[in-house]
């Protein structure tokens, strides 16, 4: 039997229909909202998106036969993504929180076996059980404030056994929930604390033991490398990169993050799906990663988070770079699964446009992590994966500022949030 729904009679709907490659420049700005909009999904997968009183039209006969969902007076958008997350991981940070608040820097408490190190060993203590817990409570949340879709990396085990574990539960927490995840391998996050005299001897390990492992039982679908000064250098970061390449895992790089260290130059030479964070890219990196087609993932809950400079977002979509906004979800630098606060800073600190936000959301963020054949805009044939906000439009979702809109979450054709509550 057909499972049938019908979103009607939405203040505005915003489809970003019509793009076929991610959005740069102008085209960022480009929404296509349709004012008293309806979207017709069957079996989980768009049909036809429309006004409502053509799709009333067309389907009256169907609609005794359909979930209805009144959206009058509420603004409709695709599912939000979020595509950079480092989701699966054991503990908080709160003390190294408190150390900064009085001068210590990100980069001086990790150098002291803090930061990274610290949540790599309550993961590597932690049971599959407990991390598979603890990331559920997160992926409740994520959905809660509108988003269908994340990406999730590794990163926080360090060793072969470790990460694979983390990989695992993120597999199994695919299986388990609404949320669809895109797994990223980041075995390279840090030089292990025990052996920061000899990094090459972990650049190594990564190579010859981890990426072959996690290919062979394909609980990857990216390579992600911490590219800094005092993490991996450029020439360590590229190595492990195009070794990902041979075992079919597309490159992504957390690039420029601290310091200028020609992190977007090597994502552009690399050919990276994107590179992320970039506060301190250079402008010949940015103009780099437009020509090779690098698409920029700012985070800017964590330069909030970290009291540092903002990456220059205007800059970077001036210069042609498609713009994808993530929370950057972790413990120690943006300890946040707010999206839509995210949006927020976008347009407040990075001086993006409420349009620009949005697009960097939905559209952009399911192309910076592969999906966007299936998600990240309400178009026919695309999963019905749809967040409904309790505002009468778009605008208003950036104007008010640290609040949670949500009402309702559409999920391949199911409600999983309704009014604001977990189904």
């Amino acid at each position: 039997m057909v499972q049938r729904m019908f979103i009607s009679n939405a203040a505005q709907l915003v489809t970003m229909a019509g793009h076929t490659a991610p959005a740069t420049k102008e085209a960022m700005s480009i929404l296509n909202v349709i004012e008293n909009g309806a979207v017709w999904i069957e079996d989980g997968i768009i049909v036809e998106v429309g006004t409502d009183e053509g799709l009333r039209e067309t389907y009256k006969d169907q609609i005794e036969h359909a979930t209805v969902i009144d959206a009058t007076g509420k603004t409709v958008t695709p599912g939000l993504i979020d595509p950079h997350t480092h989701l699966v991981h054991a503990g908080t940070r709160e003390n190294e929180y408190a150390m900064r608040l009085q001068g210590r820097t990100y980069m001086d408490i990790m150098e002291a076996g803090g930061g990274i190190h610290a949540t790599t060993r309550a993961t590597q203590q932690a049971t599959h059980e407990a991390l598979y817990d603890q990331s559920l409570q997160r992926l409740h949340t994520f959905l809660l404030h509108g988003v269908t879709t994340v990406e999730a990396k590794s990163g926080y085990g360090l060793t072969l056994e470790h990460e694979l574990k983390q990989l695992e539960v993120a597999k199994q927490l695919q299986e388990d929930h609404p949320i669809d995840i895109v797994s990223t391998f980041m075995g390279a996050h840090a030089v292990p604390f025990e052996d920061k005299d000899n990094p090459e001897a972990f650049v190594d390990r990564v190579i010859h033991e981890m990426l072959p492992e996690v290919a062979e039982k394909k609980l990857a679908t990216f390579n992600d490398v911490f590219c800094e000064r005092g993490v991996f250098t450029p020439e360590q970061s590229k190595r492990i990169l195009e070794a990902g390449k041979q075992y079919g895992l597309t490159p992504k790089i957390h690039a420029d993050e601290i310091e200028p260290y020609a992190g977007a130059e090597l994502a552009a030479e690399v050919g990276a799906i994107s590179a992320d964070h970039l506060l301190k890219a250079s402008d010949k990196g940015i103009q780099a990663m437009s020509e090779a087609g690098v698409m920029g993932v700012l985070l800017p809950g964590t330069a909030f988070f970290l009291m540092a400079e903002y990456a220059q977002a205007r800059k970077m979509i001036d210069a042609g770079v498609a713009i994808a906004l993530s929370t950057d979800a972790n413990p120690g630098s943006s300890p946040t699964i707010s999206l839509p606060f995210i949006m927020n800073l976008g347009c407040l600190n990075m001086k993006m446009t409420p349009e620009e936000v949005l697009t960097a959301t939905t559209l952009n963020a399911a192309y910076a992590i592969g999906v966007a054949d299936k998600v990240g805009s309400l178009e026919p044939g695309k999963q019905g994966d749809i967040t409904i906000f309790d505002v009468p439009n778009y605008l208003t979702l950036s104007y008010q500022y640290g609040m949670n809109h949500v009402d309702t979450v559409v999920k391949a054709g199911q409600q999983v949030v309704i009014g604001g509550q977990l189904q």
